[in-house]
């Protein structure tokens, strides 16, 4: 896998396959933010602004308010590959988000999802 292309990849054009990803199994966008935000730290207006300024994956996470510090506890398996031994920290964050996304798609509760 080229990581810098995904490093490169526009976060607004990965933000409404998460959505329609999680609407299929009946949860809300709102929902969606709120993982997103957990995990990152961006307040709603935040997050809304770097979707409007499609700024990328790079650039999403490096001006990431502050990394949530449960964020070490989401592990598993993404795509073939266990999330915590992902070598890089910027792939390792996108899998993360990876990971939350699919938690909440297959129907997790919520409380478990933001590991409280």
């Amino acid at each position: 896998m080229d990581v810098q292309r995904v490093f490169r990849m526009p976060f607004a054009t990965v933000y409404p396959l998460y959505v329609a990803k999680a609407g299929k199994k009946g949860r809300t966008p709102a929902e969606v933010d709120e993982v997103i935000r957990w995990l990152t730290g961006y307040t709603a207006a935040g997050l809304a602004k770097q979707v409007a300024r499609k700024v990328d994956f790079e650039t999403f996470f490096r001006e990431a308010p502050a990394m949530n510090p449960k964020a070490a506890l989401v592990t598993g398996v993404v795509c073939g590959v266990r999330v915590e031994e992902v070598a890089d920290p910027l792939m390792r964050d996108i899998r993360r988000l990876d990971k939350l996304v699919d938690e909440l798609a297959k129907g997790r509760p919520m409380a478990k999802i933001l590991r409280t």
